[in-house]
């Protein structure tokens, strides 16, 4: 087997190198002024640690399944970063992946059998060990789901990476694993996919005790496709091998987490963690200001520099997301390239970044974050010129302009657009300027909204957006625009057959040479305008010393550092 790429041998954890470097690596961890390398500890009379190791963080709402093979929403993934790991991880402060339970890796030059050596003495929390075998049975779980599980709604990230199951292996991304070894398992795919390595630092890709997956019927769902129900391992029994283990779950009002007290990496101070679930925004802010809760996600930007003053430690992730205008070319107004053209320079992104997103945010002029390879620093853009729009829309015979819905989100923050109400209400302004007057279409974020944009044609233009999940190209724009959504309402095969081409090109330079092209064709063809990079923060009490803050929220509570 040739070696294409290996990870570094010996560089130990993720987590326990996060651990050690805490006064070191600043951009990641240092919320305020300087943070000790070796935390002092107060200390009683008896010589006690006076330090409160409980932590309390407020969820803006309860996890959608404790399963994350059966998730893809942030506050799902959050709770599964604390129970689970996964064969990688990601460097901590960046996107990128590194080694966690598997310690190194070697990937054939056809980049279709991928080699992981795992880190020994691991065990998951019902004492069942790690190793080869706990690997394949998690790989192969996945891959021989059938019926309700392989809906979209189901089984997110699965579907959309590894495209196929047992039962359809002609799609199918993964084919099969070998235990070679007690800590050795191989990974054979049926077709290249570069992400590969990057993708399993997904929570959905955890590796998750094959014991409790059985005895508590993890694959037994029902319901259905729009409204599945949890398995009762999915309720209350997940197992993993990360540094806390699963307590309670009370719906609607806290997730109870403890240390693990067989974790093979570096515990941290805290000894149990609450999520308390708090959906309003300032409710969340007035439970930290009342000392009920030590964290929270998502400050308002209004928020952020009264918090600051107040004491509080505001702790901005670096922009890994993207903020875009929606156009569902199933509106007869928006199949015309020139009226798509038209609206793009009708947008002051600048203004709408300065007036309406958090301190930091950057404008984009793609789809992806300058940090993602592909990125294109000569794409086509639309510069802000509302004549050259009104010209645009004569020249498609609109001189007098016309209406059209914009759909937009209620009730909701999101990293990648904390205040919708309030960017909506912006780029209308702007539209009106041009001619293009605007109905209003509010709607409820979960599932009305996700509902009507994503999955029907009833909707015109609209805002959605993405946070990255890993350092992939593929991740952001395949997502997108890889193949027909109702969303966008267009057919594209040059555009699908690109996409498809550099997801499946193992050579990295030739890859990101793909993607710059692609981009430049999205740009061209103009289905989305990119409007910003969001740089969402969270808010701490002055307690929180240091937080290892994420741009893809591979956020693990061990490593928070306390004062009291």
């Amino acid at each position: 087997m040739s070696n294409r790429g290996t990870a570094v041998q010996g560089a130990g954890s993720v987590r326990k190198r996060a651990a050690l470097t805490a006064g070191m690596s600043i951009a990641a961890l240092l919320l305020s002024g300087c943070v000790q390398s070796e935390r002092e500890e107060n200390t009683g009379a008896e010589g006690e640690s006076t330090v409160d190791s409980s932590f309390v963080f407020a969820a803006s709402s309860d996890p959608k399944s404790l399963d994350p093979a059966f998730a893809s929403d942030g506050e799902s993934f959050r709770v599964s970063r604390q129970i689970f790991e996964g064969l990688v991880g990601v460097e901590p402060g960046t996107a990128n992946p590194a080694p966690l339970l598997a310690e190194s890796w070697e990937t054939s030059e056809d980049g279709l059998s991928t080699v992981f050596q795992l880190k020994e003495g691991v065990t998951f929390h019902d004492g069942t060990p790690f190793d080869a075998e706990a690997v394949c049975y998690n790989f192969d779980r996945w891959y021989n789901w059938t019926g309700i599980q392989q809906a979209e709604t189901v089984s997110y990230y699965y579907n959309s990476l590894f495209r196929g199951f047992a039962d359809s292996p002609e799609d199918a991304v993964y084919e099969s694993c070998e235990a070679s070894g007690d800590n050795e398992a191989t990974i054979n795919l049926a077709q290249p996919f570069a992400g590969f390595i990057a993708a399993l630092s997904l929570p959905a890709f955890a590796m998750q005790s094959p014991t409790a997956l059985e005895e508590f019927s993890a694959d037994e769902i029902g319901g259905t496709e729009d409204t599945p129900s949890l398995s009762e391992y999915a309720l209350g029994n997940p197992v993993g091998t990360g540094p806390f283990t699963f307590d309670s779950w009370s719906v609607g009002e806290q997730l109870q987490l403890s240390a693990y007290p067989d974790y093979w990496g570096e515990q941290g101070q805290i000894s149990d963690v609450t999520f308390r679930i708090i959906d309003d925004p300032q409710a969340r802010r007035q439970a930290l200001e009342a000392g009920t809760i030590d964290g929270y996600d998502l400050v308002a930007p209004a928020d952020t520099q009264s918090l600051k003053d107040a004491g509080y430690n505001i702790v901005p992730r670096d922009p890994f997301t993207i903020l875009y205008l929606g156009m569902n070319q199933q509106i007869p107004e928006l199949q015309d390239p020139l009226v798509r053209e038209a609206i793009a320079h009708a947008i002051d992104k600048e203004a709408l970044v300065s007036q309406t997103l958090p301190e930091g945010t950057e404008v984009a002029s793609q789809f992806i974050p300058p940090v993602v390879d592909g990125y294109n620093e000569d794409v086509t853009t639309y510069d802000f010129d509302p004549e050259r729009a009104r010209e645009l829309l004569t020249e498609a015979g609109y001189p007098d302009g016309f209406e059209i819905t914009f759909n937009y989100p209620t009730n909701v923050s999101r990293p990648y657009m904390p205040t919708p109400e309030q960017v909506f209400t912006n780029l209308q302004a702007q539209l009106s300027d041009v001619g293009i007057r605007v109905n209003p279409a509010p709607a409820a974020w979960s599932p009305d909204y996700l509902n009507q944009v994503q999955g029907t044609a009833d909707h015109g233009l609209h805002l959605l957006g993405w946070t990255g999940d890993y350092n992939d190209t593929d991740n952001f724009i395949g997502v997108f625009f890889g193949r027909e959504k109702p969303e966008f309402g267009f057919d594209n095969p040059e555009l699908f057959a690109a996409l498809d081409e550099a997801r499946g090109t193992s050579d990295r330079g030739e890859q990101t040479e793909l993607y710059k092209d692609i981009n430049e064709q999205i740009a061209e063809f103009n289905p989305a305008i990119p409007l910003a990079h969001p740089a969402p923060s969270l808010a701490f009490a002055p307690r929180v010393t240091s937080y290892p803050a994420s741009p893809v929220s591979d956020e693990v509570f061990s490593e928070i550092e306390l004062s009291e």
